[in-house]
Formats: structure tokens, sequence, C-alpha cells
């Protein structure tokens, strides 16, 4: 995989474990191997291993999952931040499930799961959305625990295909159909056999070309293992070879091969080159072991990159006041959006947490209070500047604030050079005059899920209502 296009994973997430040991002899009371336990490892699985492994790259990788409030749940979700997955948590009511593999050095004896029951996925949030309505590229790593069922994240993800995004689904037998318009299916060969709708007996061949025609998909591959893969797509079939590997782990190998073909497509592959990159990446995987080899230790601390990014960083400090000096940075996503932010509500609240997804860092920029008062009349602003800029630092999901002087913040853009700006909804349809600096270095203006019915001026009406009431 190159690390060039962002990835957002959506999928149900589980959390892997390996017991290792050395088997010498028979249970006395009962035909079974005893495992003497050498070690233990855990490691995220499903939708979080592809996140994991895409990340473990190079890219950008957000993770969009529920996940339960249980001792499995925060370990997964330690070391999705550990891996530096960033996660978007819809939240299940239920047990985050579990698989634990024994195994006699790398022969896997038993595999035990906990948390079969499936539990209820949490609401689609407007981070959810924006997230996925902003996605450069798409994977659905389905495990058959509900949450491609989802109803409203289909919806979002439906009008993503007719985007024409590139969005790769990894089905399950138990999951949810593919949505129509998506690029590439990637089933192996028991997943396709065990396919509702698809016809029983016959080839690969004819079993995927049946479900290409039923979903309304552009392409989809079946993986064969040692036999490599056969792609249908534009009314051909093309058998493509595997790498040849002379040992190792297939645990998690139709994983890595979606996220990479999912990685491929978002850096302009064509169908058949991103297969024939994935089977090339899943390949060399498997011969380093696998998921085993590949996640089961902790990530090695990030280095320190030796490339110089020629923007400046407004987040070496919180607080930023008008024409702050500001210092080099590594090389980030940074989000920037600005208001007055007068009377901080769950509007304002909603715009934030749907902005910080986007990126690594947010940064609000905010009117200084000379500034709103010549926007909005002498008795604005309701709060002075410190205040909102501290109520603003005190959310977890606002990196730093910066205040400017300016009635619109294009000089402050320019100097803090974000990759997006992002605006609330009320803004749709509308040409953001940020858009014209944003040009300059290739960032771009992003309009954001809004929250109706939430205003500051609103609020100041209801308030003088009942004031006078």
């Amino acid at each position: 995989m190159s690390a060039n296009c962002p990835l957002l994973v959506i999928g149900d997430a589980l959390l892997d474990r390996d017991i290792a040991g050395t088997v010498e002899r028979q249970c006395p009371d009962g035909h079974a191997p005893v495992l003497d336990e050498r070690t233990a490892s855990v490691r995220p699985g499903g939708a979080a291993l592809a996140a994991t492994l895409a990340a473990a790259e190079g890219r950008n990788t957000v993770l969009l999952s529920a996940i339960g409030q249980d001792g499995a749940g925060a370990e997964l979700r330690r070391l999705l931040d550990a891996h530096g997955v960033a996660l978007i948590d819809l939240g299940l009511a239920g047990s985050t499930p579990e698989k634990i593999r024994l195994m006699d050095g790398r022969r896997t004896l038993l595999r035990l799961d906990r948390g079969a029951e499936r539990g209820t996925v949490g609401e689609l949030t407007a981070t959810a959305r924006a997230a996925i309505g902003w996605a450069d590229v798409l994977l659905v790593s389905d495990y058959g625990r509900g949450l491609t069922a989802h109803p409203a994240l289909r919806a979002v993800l439906a009008r993503r295909c007719t985007e024409r995004a590139p969005l790769v689904w990894d089905p399950h037998p138990l999951g949810a159909d593919p949505l129509r318009g998506v690029t590439l299916v990637t089933p192996n060969a028991g997943e396709l056999q065990a396919r509702p709708g698809a016809p029983r007996g016959g080839s690969p061949k004819a079993r995927a070309v049946a479900l290409a025609k039923r979903w309304g998909v552009r392409g989809v591959c079946v993986t064969l293992g040692a036999d490599g893969a056969l792609l249908v797509c534009d009314e051909r079939t093309v058998s493509m070879p595997a790498p040849v590997v002379s040992d190792g782990d297939p645990c998690g190998a139709g994983d890595c091969f979606a996220a990479a073909a999912a990685c491929a497509l978002g850096d302009g592959a064509d169908l058949t080159g991103a297969v024939s990159e994935a089977l090339a990446v899943a390949g060399a995987f498997v011969e380093r072991g696998g998921a085993f080899a590949a996640c089961s230790s902790p990530p090695p601390p990030a280095q320190p990159s030796m490339q110089r990014s020629t923007r400046p960083d407004a987040l070496t400090a919180n607080r930023m006041g008008p024409g702050a000096a500001v210092a080099p940075r590594r090389r980030e996503t940074l989000v920037a959006t600005g208001g007055c932010f007068d009377l901080l509500h769950a509007g304002h609240l909603t715009t934030l947490q749907a902005a910080r997804a986007l990126g690594d860092r947010l940064i609000v920029c905010i009117n200084s209070d000379t500034s709103v008062r010549r926007l909005k009349g002498p008795g604005r602003p309701i709060v002075a500047a410190a205040d909102r800029a501290a109520m603003l630092e005190a959310l977890r999901f606002v990196d730093a604030v910066a205040i400017f002087d300016e009635d619109e913040p294009s000089a402050l853009i320019e100097r803090l050079r974000p990759d997006i700006w992002a605006k609330g909804g009320d803004y749709a349809g509308c040409t953001l005059p940020e858009s014209a600096v944003l040009s300059q270095w290739g960032g771009r203006a992003v309009v954001l899920p809004y929250l109706d019915g939430h205003s500051t001026t609103r609020l100041i009406q209801e308030a003088t209502y009942l004031a006078a009431g």
C-alpha cells in the first residue's frame, strides 16, 4: 500500500487474542491435547484489523464502528489509538466480540469465540455522516454483526455510491447485501458459496457473475487463496494468479487484501490494477506471518519526519491572539473552522465534532470582541473573547483556538494554511469566501451538517422573551 489517499473503514470491530504454546501430552481425563501457554497477545480484529493494517503503511485511516462499553472494548480502543487509527464509535449495546486462538506454534488447535450475540448499534452521528461524506476512499468490512444493515448508514453510503467514490465492500454471509454502485466486492470462495441469493452449485465464476448482476456493483473479486483471484467486471472475467508463498499464516489475509484494494483504487488504479496490487500485498502479508506478526506487538514509537512542512502551525500553544507567531510542525491534516461562538450551543458542538473527524487537529478561529460588534451590533458579544476561547479549549475535540480582529478570517487562514476549512451547514449552497485563499496551497472548503433550530440569536430571543414574561 502507498500512503497517499486517506481511508475510511466502516464495519464490525473485534478483539483478537492469540494464546501460543506447546503440546507435549494429552489430558488424562479426555482425548484432548494439553497446551502449555508460552505467550499471549492481543490485536485489533475484523474491520479494526483492516484499519490497523492500512495505518501501519502510513495511511491516514479512520475507523467507523460500534464498540461495547466493556473490558474488551476498552482494550480495543487502546490498541486502535496505539496503532494510529482514529475511531468514530457509534456505541454498541452489547458485548465487544472476541476471537481467541489457541495455537501450537503456528498451528491453530481451537478457536474460542466470546460475545457471539449481536448488540444494538447506536445512532449515526453528525461526525460519522461528515466522515462518510468527505472520505476520499471507503472500505466496508462486514463481519455479520449488524452494522452494515444500519438504515441511516446505508442511506449515507448509497449517496456516496452515486458520486462514484471508490468503495470496496468485503462481505460476510450473515451481513447485509452490498449497495448498488459499489466499486468492488471481495468475497472469498467460501463466502461466495454461502452467500444467500447465489446460485447453488456451478463454478465460482457463475456465482460471481450472478451476484454482480443482482447487486448492481461494478466488480466482484473472488479471492481463492493460493489460486489467486477471479475478477468479474465490465461483463468480462479475469483470472489473476497469486504470488508464490513458501510458508506463513493466512489469518487476516482477507482484511489485508480488501484494505490494499481500497487504497489502490483511492490512489487511482483501475479494478484490474487494484486487484493485482492487493494480491501482492496480501501474499507478502501471509509470508511475514499474517495478523499475528503484523499487529500483535505494540507499534514502534513514531519517528520524527525528515520532511519539514512549509506550513506554519498554530497548535504549539492552545491560545493565539491576533497576530501571534506560529512555529513549524510535522505534516498532518489540519482542519480549521471559524465563527463568533457567542453562547456556545448544541449546533456548535455538532459542527465542531464533525470538523475534528476530518483530520488530525482542529483549530477554531473566533472573531474578537471588536469584530463581533461590527458584525452583530453594539449589544454583542454576550460573552467576551477570552471566555469564549476558554470554553472552546475545554472541548476534547478542539486542539487550539485563534482570535482574529478582521470581519472575516482570510488573513488568519493564509497564515495557518489548513488542509480543510469547515463551515456549518447553514452555508449550504453558498460559495464560501475562504475558498479563494485556500486554493493557494490546495486546501479545500467543506460544508458540514448543521443542527437546525439552534442559534445564538434564537437563544437571545428566547431569553429576552422569558425575562419579559
